[in-house]
């Protein structure tokens, strides 16, 4: 076998010939032997690699490489039949949600809707938000709304959870459609209707108290007791709607892997074990979600929910923040004081969410939004 030639280049040197390798070698990138030098061997590799790759794609004005492939122009004319299928929906949000926003500036103001209105009433800067902060009754309502917000998240967040795990031992296709079914139909009945359901069963004259009555013992009147109003509400609120968040868990549970409960089983691992180690496991990203929400809405108790029942029970036990807002602020005219009540709801309703949202970042879930 011959030796090849060993070649040292030289980028500084120029190509007039100064800068020819050792050995007899040439310009022609052979060696005297005939072989192919390193210098052309690495240009040879460049050009290839040039002819593979190709130049930079640019976009239609030549101004940069296309994200995707695809300019935003293009996926505008590609998708134009869905961005015309949601301007509804933006619209919608546009007129009463956002715009709305503008009206927030009453809060700033001494505002008389009838003879100055917005433009007219003047500036008083914080002074309502100082109004808010000096009025006792406001934290006591604040409290309040707390404690059964509290006590709905205790007895009714882990209820959907349990039906859904129920449901879904159920072999029967047809049984756990029909249950479902049941459970999901108070969802779509009126506060009133609720109200009015519970009051004639659990009502001083309802069918438990007049069941009571007949076989000798004293009857109750559950929809007039201070004391057991947050329960109440509670019990209202799973009734209603614990089967929306049946469905939410059902779903999640048709994700998980069949493959898992099958190993699990072959290792010997029993009903039980298999809901702990599988089951929760795969609930446990939506269950932080679902936490998150539910925390962040912890001052939008129902409205017309606690209204409708607040004269029986009074106010003391019944008040929230909301109906505080509307009997305070709206009903006496006092809209500054009402905008500035609503507008320290949604400070504190957002700081709710970051908190809860932080919690679930330290636990390893997502929550609303994934951690950077």
């Amino acid at each position: 076998m011959k030796p090849r030639a060993t070649v040292t280049t030289d980028p500084d040197r120029t190509s007039d010939g100064a800068g020819a390798p050792a050995g007899g070698g040439s310009d022609d990138g052979r060696d005297g032997n005939g072989g192919r030098t390193g210098r052309s061997r690495a240009i040879g590799t460049r050009n290839s690699r040039t002819r593979r790759s190709g130049p930079a794609r640019k976009g239609p004005t030549g101004t940069g490489p296309r994200a995707g492939g695809i300019t935003w122009r293009q996926r505008l004319h590609r998708d134009r039949t869905l961005v015309l299928m949601t301007l509804p929906a933006i619209a919608l949000l546009l007129v009463f949600n956002y715009i709305p926003l503008l009206g927030n500036i009453v809060a700033f103001q001494d505002y008389d809707v009838y003879d100055l209105g917005i433009t007219g009433s003047p500036f008083v800067g914080f002074d309502n938000f100082t109004r808010i902060f000096e009025d006792y009754r406001f934290w006591e309502v604040l409290i309040n709304t707390l404690v059964i917000f509290l006590t709905q998240l205790v007895l009714f967040f882990p209820i959907p959870i349990a039906i859904a795990l129920l449901l879904n031992t159920i072999m029967s296709a047809r049984v756990r459609a029909w249950v479902q079914a049941v459970v999901y139909l108070p969802h779509f009945f009126s506060w009133v209707l609720v109200v009015t359901v519970f009051q004639q069963m659990f009502g001083g004259a309802g069918l438990v108290a007049q069941w009571l009555r007949e076989h000798g013992h004293e009857g109750f009147d559950l929809m007039t007791d201070p004391g057991f109003f947050k329960f109440l509400v509670s019990a209202q609120a799973v009734w209603k709607d614990a089967g929306w968040g049946v469905i939410v868990f059902l779903a999640a549970l048709a994700a998980v892997n069949t493959d898992l409960y099958e190993a699990a089983a072959v290792d010997g691992a029993g009903r039980w074990r298999r809901m702990w180690h599988v089951t929760l496991p795969a609930l446990r990203p939506v269950i932080a979600l679902l936490l998150v929400l539910r925390v962040g809405s912890a001052l939008n108790l129902d409205f017309e929910q606690i209204l409708l029942q607040r004269d029986q029970v009074g106010a003391g036990a019944s008040e929230i923040l909301d109906t505080y807002i509307w009997w305070t602020g709206i009903k006496t005219g006092d809209f500054g004081y009402a905008a500035a009540a609503g507008i320290f709801k949604g400070l504190f309703s957002v700081a709710m969410v970051l908190g809860a949202n932080k919690v679930a970042h330290m636990l390893g879930e997502q929550g609303v939004y994934s951690k950077k």
